[in-house]
């Protein structure tokens, strides 16, 4: 079988994209998880709490469970769209680098390549914005 870009052995789809900050960790997860940040990856008007077991809902009709949160360092929790019939995973990971903190978002678990390229660009969008919060 030949897979496609970003498909998993298990036929499901995934997307990754990071970007590297002139910032501290703790900055970076300041930044990601403030409410300009949160409206910029996951939407307006959301509750997510970084809490473990915590569902949370956006005003755009995003869904989904916190699954891990290891304090500056990643998070972890589902992710549904309101006219997806499945349910993503997402990742947020910190990492330190040389010039500052890297922020990766990597989503699995996509339905097919259109949802990957959608997803993709979505991350991508927010580091470019998360850029303008620096």
């Amino acid at each position: 079988m030949i897979q496609s870009t970003g498909q998993t052995k298990d036929s499901t789809y995934q997307a990754g994209v990071r970007k590297t900050f002139a910032i501290s960790l703790q900055e970076a997860w300041q930044l990601v998880f403030s409410g300009k940040g949160m409206a910029i990856w996951l939407g307006y008007d959301t509750d997510l709490r970084t809490v473990k077991g915590s569902p949370y809902k956006t005003g755009n009709a995003i869904t989904g469970t916190v699954r891990v949160v290891k304090e500056f360092s990643h998070v972890r929790f589902t992710y549904k769209k309101e006219n997806w019939d499945n349910e993503s995973l997402v990742q947020i990971r910190f990492i330190a680098a040389k010039t500052g903190t890297t922020i990766s978002f990597h989503q699995e678990k996509l339905a097919d390549s259109s949802q990957r390229k959608e997803m993709k660009q979505h991350w991508e969008a927010a580091l470019t914005q998360f850029s303008a919060l620096v």
